[in-house]
C-alpha cells in the first residue's frame, strides 16, 4: 500500500511538473510581446505660436476688447487693422501701451485717450507679461 502510495505521489508530481510547464509554453505564445514606445512630446514653434493666438484670441474676447474694436471697422475705438498699421507706421510698441509704459498713437483725442486708458486699467493691469504677448501677436495675426 505504501508502495502504491509512493508511486501514485511520484506518478502525480511528475504530471503536475510536465502540466505547468505546458502552462507556461501556452502563456508564452499567447501573451502578445509588450513593446515599449517612447513618444517624444515635442512642441514646435508653429504649435507654440498656434497656442499663443489662440491665447490672444480668447483674451480679446474675455478682457472685453471686442466691445470697442473690430477687425476691419471702428466700433468705438479705431479697428484692429488700423491700430495695427499705425503702430508699425510709427515703430510703435503695443504691448508697452497696454502696460501704460508708452502714449496713445492711434487716436490721440485726449477725451479718448482718457477713456481708453480707464479702460485700460481696468482690464489689463493684471495680465501677465505672456498675455500682453499673447494679445498683440493675436491682433497682428488677425490683422493680416
Amino acid at each position: 500500500m505504501r508502495k502504491l502510495l509512493l508511486i501514485f505521489g511520484v506518478l502525480a508530481f511528475t504530471f503536475a511538473s510536465c502540466g505547468d510547464k505546458k502552462k507556461e509554453d501556452v502563456k508564452k505564445d499567447v501573451e502578445p510581446v509588450k513593446e515599449e514606445v517612447k513618444v517624444e512630446e515635442t512642441t514646435t514653434d508653429a504649435s507654440a505660436k498656434d497656442q499663443q493666438l489662440a491665447m490672444g484670441e480668447k483674451l480679446f474676447s474675455e478682457k472685453t476688447c471686442v466691445a470697442c474694436h473690430a477687425l476691419e471697422t471702428k466700433v468705438i475705438g479705431p479697428s484692429i487693422k488700423d491700430i495695427i498699421k499705425i503702430y508699425d507706421d510709427k515703430n510703435g510698441n503695443i504691448v508697452k501701451f497696454l502696460k501704460g509704459n508708452s502714449e496713445a498713437i492711434v487716436d490721440t483725442d485726449p477725451g479718448q485717450v482718457a477713456i481708453m486708458k480707464a479702460n485700460l486699467d481696468g482690464f489689463v493691469k493684471d495680465m501677465t507679461p505672456e498675455e500682453l504677448q499673447a494679445l498683440s501677436a493675436y491682433m497682428r495675426n488677425a490683422a493680416k
